[in-house]
């Protein structure tokens, strides 16, 4: 009778496991070999593919871009979005109307506010430079055409998108505060934030960081939509950078070696993060 539940359970296993476990074996293998669909080349070249990821300007920038974007969008998501949440968490009219209209952008999918932005940020007839161009007549100015505006304007679009959320998730934590350690403590406003709200809900913005860091490191249809990795190669992200390799330039082996390198560093990544996550329960 014990192994019933087993049995019933049994075709889910076998399904999930499939599902999961045979699309990461065959990416390894991939990226033992130099697999080019186009050329029909499938030859094993062992490790020589992840030499020269090393060794390639393209990946480099991919990987450059990829590090700014994840610590600079987190930074500011964990400042703006606690900020935020004080912000939702205070007592005022239309709280509640205003707690649901924040979530509107989360709510858009990333490629219709990737096309959005490209049109935003154009030099003619951009929202953006008609905007500046109230208080600085003749401005002009292309964001797309330049590295540092073209990072900084996917890192503020990729901000707009799910800082509302990181900042409800924070006020979730909020509100089980109660109010009567305030009037006990006796301290001023940002006392209290620093002596008793921060460490209240230190664990919980930390848990967030989580999945939000690894959202970053995944991130693709935001740049796919709004700069295609231009200009150049300055804002393709890794994931953009594995997706192109696979689907546009065919190099299958190469693709899979990006991506087994990216499941380390994600491993790596959650690994120090729920250790962490241990010390601060202890």
């Amino acid at each position: 009778m014990k192994w019933i539940p087993w049995i019933l359970i049994l075709p889910v296993v076998i399904i999930r496991g499939f599902t999961t476990l045979y699309p990461i074996i065959v990416t390894l293998k991939n990226s033992l070999f130099d697999v080019k669909v186009l050329s029909g080349v499938n030859k094993f070249v062992g490790l020589a593919n992840y030499v020269n990821v090393f060794k390639d300007p393209k990946v480099q920038t991919s990987i450059s871009f990829t590090v700014e974007f994840v610590v600079v969008s987190m930074v500011f998501h964990v400042v703006l979005g606690v900020i935020l949440a004080l912000i939702l968490n205070m007592k005022f009219k239309g709280r509640r109307f205003l707690r649901t209209i924040v979530l509107i952008p989360w709510a858009m999918p990333a490629v219709v506010i990737g096309m959005a932005a490209k049109w935003g940020f154009n030099n003619d007839y951009g929202l953006v430079n008609d905007f500046i161009r109230r208080f600085v007549p003749n401005f002009q100015y292309d964001w797309m055409i330049h590295t540092g505006s073209a990072r900084a304007a996917v890192i503020a679009m990729d901000l707009w998108k799910d800082l509302p959320f990181f900042a409800i998730l924070v006020l979730s934590g909020l509100q089980f505060i109660s109010g009567d350690i305030y009037e006990v403590d006796g301290a001023n406003g940002v006392q209290s934030f620093f002596r008793i709200t921060l460490p209240l809900i230190l664990k919980n913005v930390i848990t967030l960081c989580i999945p939000f860091t690894l959202w970053r490191l995944t991130a693709f249809d935001l740049v796919y939509a709004m700069t295609s990795g231009g200009p150049g190669e300055d804002t393709s992200l890794i994931a953009y950078r594995i997706t192109t390799e696979a689907f546009t330039n065919l190099n299958v082996g190469y693709a899979s070696t990006l991506a087994v390198m990216l499941f380390i560093v994600m491993a790596i990544f959650s690994f120090i993060n729920i250790k962490f996550m241990n010390k601060l329960a202890d």
